[in-house]
């Protein structure tokens, strides 16, 4: 599972067993169609697993984080990512009767 930083300051997330190559092909523009419209690219996050199907799994939890958290996973700050993976405004999930 791989995370790029694109040019326009988003994030790109992916998963592959050929890294190097598959970074290679974003950067030239055979990637995906978001990388493509956001060149040049950069590898800026990685993990690595013994089955594909664990990185891909991996890869769709990351791909619905905000960038922040993603920010977070990218720079090893375990202590923001713990923090937002919390619900910030719980009061938001209460009904009229300020039930749960």
């Amino acid at each position: 599972m791989y995370i790029l930083a694109c040019n326009d300051g988003t994030y790109y997330t992916g998963s592959t067993k050929y890294l190097k190559f598959r970074v290679a092909q974003h950067q030239e523009g055979l990637g995906a169609n978001y990388t493509r419209k956001r060149l040049p690219v950069k590898l800026v996050y990685f993990e690595e697993f013994k089955r594909i199907d664990h990185a891909f799994h991996r890869e769709k939890q990351v791909q619905g984080w905000g960038q922040k958290k993603k920010e977070a996973l990218i720079h090893g700050n375990h202590q923001d990512l713990r923090a937002l993976a919390t619900c910030i405004n719980a009061s938001s999930y209460k009904n009229k009767n300020n039930k749960w």
